[in-house]
Parts: structure tokens; C-alpha cells; sequence
């Protein structure tokens, strides 16, 4: 006999990420690292956990490899269920056609057989690409307490950034009455943070009329939930007053990354309440050199350092020679920065050797903008890597070229 599952959540991780450059030419754009130990997904996968949750279905479909892996079998989140747990869900062969993923909507509609495996009252849709601990139980209690059909997590955003959007106006009992997608005259400042509870047969519903017209972008934020709005539908917000970052830039990116360091963080990740928990290799203690200076970094295990690191975040296996220095920047796995170099205001990919004596970017002061250093790249000895761009290994032959 199937055990009814009262919520099921759907995790779309499928977007490409192209604001991330570099950094998502080979993964997708939840499987970027982040925090030294962690990965983008974790965030949301440890929040279903925490908030009790134990049936995720994680919908792929750009170069998935590396997060399926990931993934796994879902042990390091408690979701190595017999029956449940995490479920990778990439786009298939139908009985009549295949399809990728046309929309986040679309991409609901075309699992809507795995939602009904577990027969669920609720199911909460998230997206794989904030950062962000929320308790999805206390969102879901308020939309049964409202009886509501949709709810959404909303943030509020100042009124300058709401354009970017997707806005909420509402009553005194938090009831939506109007929805804009990016609007150019915000009437709101809560925005929506892509978090919603459906009432399964209403989901249901308006995904089956949705796939119906030709005309949709198969979108929840610009079809969905302006469809049910206009047929009078219960819309709730939620707010939700914690920390959340969309990390969809090289810019926001880094913020979030920084967001770690200080004796009080605006992102905790030391919370022992709440874990974030990942996939990690089994790595030796980060070892930290005679001599060696460390301020306000994260530093995660199998580091090396003999130089200097400052205000910075160090993914596993980095390597910091004597004489170097890394100040205000993102570090990914495996990333040697040799003696006497600098590093400053950048984000590095992973397995990239900066040689000795170089220098890639400058000082927060007096940058353009971060400078972004591809994976695998070797960075010659004295080469000077500009602020502020996007370096892949032909700008390396060509600064080369011009030393």
C-alpha cells in the first residue's frame, strides 16, 4: 500500500545561468560552489529537510552531469528514502514527443505523474538558485490557516530594485490583489522570491489549462499566477524577513560570498539549529604556514596557506604560496595562487594556477568591477590580469603576448 505524502516539493534546477559566465559553462547553474564547502542546491535541499519535507523531485535539463552526481542518492540530506527522498527529474521521452523544459511551468506540468505518486495535499515549488534558510513548514501552516489555493514568499526588496521583480500588493490579511512581473512603476515592495505552496488539484488545474494555450510562456510568474488572480482564486503572501540572496550575477555572487565573513554574519552558516548540509570529498585540515596571515576568511579543508588572505572565501584544496596575497575575493576548489602574486576584488574558478608574481585584479577602491578567471587556466608568471573583466585563456594569450 503507497503511503500518502502530505507535501511534496519540486526543485527546478535546470537554468543555465548565463549571467554567471565562466563559472556555468560546464554545470549548471545549482551545482556553481559556494561558501568554501557548499554548493548553490544545498540551500534548498537542507531547508526541505529542515522544515520536514522528505520527497524532492530536483528537475534538470542544462549540462546536468556534475549535479546529478551531486545529488546522488540524496544521503549527505537525509534523502536516501525507500520511499521519497530526492528524485533528479531531466526532461524524457513521452509516448508522443519529447520535450525540453519550455518554462518553469512547463517544466512542472511535464512531472506531474511524479506528483501523483505520492498523492500529496501540497506541493511546494522552489528554485535552485538563492541562497537563503526559511522554514517552508511555517509558510505552509499559514496557507492552510488562510485556505488559500497559491502562496508565495515574499521579501522585501527597496523600492529602487523592486523593478527587477516580480511584485505583490495586498490587502490587510495579506491577500494578493495584484500581481506585476518587473513592473516599471512598482505599486509594492514585496517581491516575490520564486517560493510558492500550491494546493495540488489547483496546481494541477492551471498547469493542464496553461500547457493548453499556444500562446503561454509556461511561466508561473508571467501565466500562472496572473491566471488565477483573475479568476478570484485565494492568493496569499508570506512574508519572510530572513536573509536571501539571488545569485544569478558574478556580482551578487561575491556579495553573498562576503556575506559569510565578520563575527556576526548576515548569513550564518555556523548555526548549529539549522545545517546546511552538502557532498563533501573527504579532505585533510587546512594547514596554515609560519608566517601566514588570515583575517576574516573562510578558509575549508585541504587549504595550504604561507601567504596572505583577507577578507575572502577559499573553497576546498586552495593553495596560497609565501609572498602571495588574496584579499576581497571568491576562490573555488583546487586554485593555486603562486608565490608573490596578488589576487584582489575577483572571483577564480576552479583548478586555475595564478603564477608567481601576477596579479589579477585590483583593489576594491579603485576597480572597474570583479574580474571573473576561468577554471583550468594558467595564469603566466607576472602577467597582469585588468579589473573588472571576464578572463578566459585566449585574454590570456593575448596579455601574454602584450607583457
Amino acid at each position: 500500500m503507497i503511503t500518502k505524502k502530505e507535501t511534496v516539493a519540486m526543485l527546478l534546477a535546470g537554468g543555465q545561468g548565463s549571467r554567471l559566465h565562466l563559472l556555468t559553462e560546464r554545470i549548471a547553474k545549482p551545482a556553481v560552489p559556494f561558501g568554501g564547502k557548499y554548493r548553490i542546491i544545498d540551500f534548498p535541499l537542507s531547508n526541505c529537510v529542515n522544515s520536514g519535507i522528505d520527497t524532492v523531485g530536483v528537475l534538470t535539463q542544462y549540462q546536468p552531469l556534475a549535479l546529478n552526481e551531486y545529488i546522488g542518492n540524496g544521503q549527505p540530506w537525509d534523502l536516501d528514502r525507500t520511499y521519497g527522498g530526492v528524485t533528479t527529474l531531466p526532461p524524457y521521452q513521452g509516448q508522443k514527443r519529447a520535450d525540453w523544459y519550455k518554462g518553469t511551468a512547463n517544466a512542472i506540468y511535464q512531472n506531474i505523474q511524479f506528483i501523483d505518486r505520492y498523492d500529496p495535499d501540497y506541493v511546494v515549488i522552489l528554485s535552485g538558485d538563492h541562497i537563503y534558510k526559511m522554514d517552508y513548514a511555517e509558510m505552509i501552516e499559514n496557507h492552510k490557516k488562510n485556505g488559500a489555493d497559491c502562496t508565495i514568499a515574499v521579501f522585501d526588496v527597496p523600492l529602487s530594485e523592486a523593478s527587477r521583480f516580480g511584485i505583490m500588493t495586498t490587502d490587510s490579511e495579506m491577500r494578493i490583489t495584484e500581481f506585476a512581473e518587473k513592473p516599471k512603476e512598482p505599486k509594492s515592495t514585496k517581491a516575490s522570491m520564486g517560493v510558492y505552496v500550491f494546493s495540488k488539484d489547483k496546481l494541477v488545474s492551471y498547469l493542464e489549462a496553461d500547457e493548453a494555450d499556444e500562446n503561454s510562456s509556461n511561466d508561473f510568474g508571467k501565466n500562472i499566477i496572473p491566471a488565477m488572480l483573475a479568476a478570484g482564486e485565494k492568493l496569499f503572501a508570506f512574508e519572510f524577513s530572513g536573509y536571501w540572496k539571488d545569485v544569478g550575477t558574478i556580482d551578487s555572487l561575491w556579495e553573498s560570498n562576503m556575506d559569510l565573513l565578520g563575527k556576526r554574519p548576515a548569513l550564518n552558516l555556523r548555526d548549529g539549529e539549522w545545517r546546511v548540509l552538502s557532498r563533501n570529498e573527504a579532505l585533510p585540515p587546512h594547514f596554515v604556514g609560519q608566517g601566514a596571515v588570515i583575517t576574516n576568511s573562510i578558509v575549508t579543508e585541504g587549504c595550504e596557506i604561507y601567504g596572505t588572505v583577507i577578507n575572502s572565501v577559499l573553497s576546498e584544496g586552495v593553495v596560497v604560496e609565501r609572498g602571495a596575497i588574496v584579499k576581497d575575493s571568491v576562490i573555488l576548489g583546487k586554485v593555486v595562487i603562486k608565490a608573490d602574486a596578488t589576487v584582489d576584488y575577483s572571483v577564480i574558478d576552479a583548478d586555475t594556477v595564478v603564477g608567481k608574481g601576477a596579479s589579477v585584479g585590483k583593489e576594491i577602491a579603485n576597480s572597474k568591477g570583479i574580474t571573473l578567471l576561468g577554471g583550468g587556466l594558467k595564469v603566466p608568471d607576472n602577467v597582469s590580469v585588468p579589473d573588472g573583466v571576464i578572463c578566459d585563456n585566449k585574454m590570456l594569450k593575448e596579455l601574454a603576448a602584450n607583457k
